[in-house]
């Protein structure tokens, strides 16, 4: 009896495992359990409805609702109503790079754990940008009380961890065990090598202004390094939507909540931008661009005044094509060259010419975006940005702060060089505007509408009517469940938590050099 229940229990964790799912040994196999959590950590760069069209796409004026949610009172017309999917989202990465970091000290896979904390640098670059101060370097830890990092010190890491990723990445360049994980450059360490670079140049020019010296110098750094940065469109960084549909689709063609920003129709019109056909379908509805007819778009106001859901339901959707799209773009070629062009406007070394830069740049955006005429584009001294008509409720009309045109003058003043510069960063970053609304905020361009309706008040902040949203606040579970880290964050901060404070790099001085 002995003998047959020791037989009988030999085999009892073999035998008592789910068939169905995989064991730690099973997925060590081929890098398995270190790798496979890539494709939701980088899916998560980038967000759905409220944690991006609704946040950064309206903020940086590229698209906008026609839908009055929350009575219409809302992010869009600066009442913060939805504020925890961004800081959800960035913390979804941290808690999955954290296991990956685990599992790459366990089993000797030191890449693995740079790649790790090459997504924490790219996912809470952008939640700083939204928030400021972050738990960052104390995430993790346990306690009642977890303190956030200022957001001086965040680029302070950001840079020093830039630097040991890349020399890793140097050092085995030859790595070839992120190709099964990786669809967006199939493993190839040199790509990614590029990718470092471009995000420390992004990063030195966002500080630009606040920390010119540390700036230059990591910026110098990117444009130094012999590995190079995403120059040509074949190495512009994108993720896979993994069999999804890209989110701006779904919201924009499944529920009806997203249109064509009135600012994008300003643009794009009275440029003549060629990219106009490849972003938006023209209207439903004839009536509705009798100002300018040869160009069938017409756009939503952000902060409009919204009486139903279906009063701007035929202005422009997004161009159809986006329903198919398998990837979603992160950083392109033309980014990287209108980085160049301003880092050139401030003297940095191995930036090159600022108008060779500029021209570029929109040249790997035409091109990127499929569009024609960019020689005829880039020639034109003449065209300007139009006023906008809103055909359903005249209050949300505008007549345009902008003046810029298209092309480059080495005569000009440096600041209408820099509004050039930016203007067309921004025309490029559509479906990736966080960086746009950055930009907005730190440089003051593009010269953008103001909301129309404004709801914000004592409670949140109060943004002024010839002013944008600053920042959005905390989240409220952290107010609960950390209020002593809180309270520390708000005293990095430099202001009250409110959408009126400004971030650190946003210094708010008139001149941007």
């Amino acid at each position: 009896m002995l003998v047959s229940l020791v037989a009988c229990t030999g085999n009892f964790v073999t035998e008592n495992e789910n068939p169905y799912t995989l064991s730690e040994q099973m997925l060590t196999q081929d890098n398995n359990l270190l790798g496979s959590p890539f494709s939701s950590i980088l899916s998560n760069l980038s967000g759905f409805q409220v944690d991006d069209n609704l946040l950064n796409d309206c903020f940086a004026r590229q698209m906008a609702t026609g839908t009055p949610f929350a009575s219409g009172i809302n992010n869009t017309t600066y009442y913060p109503t939805w504020n925890t999917f961004w800081s959800e989202r960035a913390y979804t990465v941290m808690s999955a790079t954290k296991k990956v970091i685990e599992n790459a000290k366990k089993y000797n896979l030191p890449m693995f754990a740079d790649w790790a904390k090459l997504a924490r640098v790219l996912v809470m670059s952008k939640a700083t940008a939204i928030y400021g101060p972050l738990i960052y370097s104390k995430y993790g830890t346990q306690g009642s009380t977890v303190l956030y990092d200022k957001e001086s010190d965040l680029y302070n890491t950001f840079f020093a961890q830039l630097d040991t990723i890349q020399a890793d990445f140097k050092a085995n360049s030859a790595y070839t065990g992120f190709k099964k994980f990786d669809a967006s450059y199939n493993g190839d360490i040199p790509s990614w090598m590029r990718l470092v670079n471009s995000l420390r140049l992004r990063l030195a020019i966002r500080l630009a202004k606040v920390a010119p010296a540390l700036a230059k110098t990591q910026g110098e750094k990117a444009l130094a390094d012999a590995a190079g940065l995403i120059t040509d469109n074949k190495y512009n960084f994108t993720t896979s939507l993994n069999g999804s549909k890209l989110p701006l689709a779904t919201i924009c063609f499944d529920w009806d909540d997203t249109r064509m920003d009135a600012a994008m129709e300003s643009f794009l019109v009275g440029l003549n931008d060629g990219r106009i056909a490849k972003y938006f379908q023209p209207a439903a509805d004839n009536t509705l661009y009798s100002d300018h007819p040869s160009y069938p778009y017409k756009g939503i106001r952000n902060g409009a005044y919204l009486d139903s859901k279906g009063q701007h339901i035929n202005f422009s959707k997004i161009n159809a094509s986006f329903s198919s799209v398998t990837y979603r773009k992160h950083f392109t070629a033309a980014e990287t060259y209108f980085l160049m062009a301003e880092a050139a406007l401030r003297g940095w070394a191995g930036a090159g010419d600022a108008k060779t830069d500029y021209e570029t740049g929109v040249k790997l955006s035409f091109s990127d975006w499929g569009a024609g005429g960019v020689d005829a584009y880039l020639a034109d001294a003449t065209s300007t940005p139009i006023n906008y008509i809103d055909p359903k409720d005249s209050r949300n009309s505008f007549t345009t702060r902008s003046t810029v045109t298209v092309a480059w003058n080495n005569a000009d003043p440096i600041e209408l060089k820099l509004e050039k510069i930016i203007t067309q960063k921004w025309i490029n970053t559509f479906t990736n505007s966080l960086e746009a609304w950055v930009d907005m905020r730190r440089t003051g361009y593009p010269k953008l509408p103001f909301n129309a309706k404004n709801d914000s008040n004592d409670t949140w902040g109060t943004i002024g009517a010839t002013d944008f949203i600053k920042r959005m606040p905390f989240v409220d579970s952290e107010r609960t469940s950390n209020a002593a880290g809180v309270a520390d964050a708000i005293t990095k901060l430099g202001g009250p938590d409110k959408i009126s404070t400004r971030l650190w790099w946003d210094t708010g001085a008139a001149s941007n050099f």
